[in-house]
């Protein structure tokens, strides 16, 4: 019921791209939709990284695979914290308190919709040629 330009116009073949079908739709997205700031800085992508490929991993774990200070980790992790990603769990361990750190739901999420979003960056069309 628009009243656009476009309102009641009809597709025919050879014009433009195939219609959706009868019931579907089509969603035209932009190669950067997914893509996260938060997440896209260096030790935060890796970060993500490293969590997405477990449960929950030991805070120092994450540390000696990044090769940075406990400092620079707890920067970056609370940064990830505040976005709602990452929750830490802290327990006892051989008599020393441990954090362990997870990716939350919508933290997976977020970084998953973050690789697809930058492969779409790469991969896509310029129109160069």
């Amino acid at each position: 019921m628009g009243t656009g330009r476009t309102a009641g116009r009809r597709w025919h073949p050879g014009h433009g791209p195939t219609p959706p079908q009868e019931g579907h739709t089509r969603t035209v997205t932009a190669p950067e939709d997914g893509f996260n700031e938060t997440i896209h800085a260096p030790n935060r992508l890796r970060i993500c990284a490293a969590l997405d490929a477990v449960e929950e991993i030991e805070f120092g774990t994450i540390r000696d695979t990044l090769g940075v200070s406990p400092s620079v980790l707890s920067k970056h992790v609370t940064v990830l914290t505040d976005a709602g990603y990452v929750e830490q769990r802290r327990a006892v361990r051989e008599t020393r308190q441990r954090v362990w750190l997870r990716l939350t739901k919508d933290g997976r999420a977020a970084y998953r919709a973050h690789l697809a979003a930058l492969r779409a960056i790469v991969n896509a069309d310029l129109g160069d040629g």
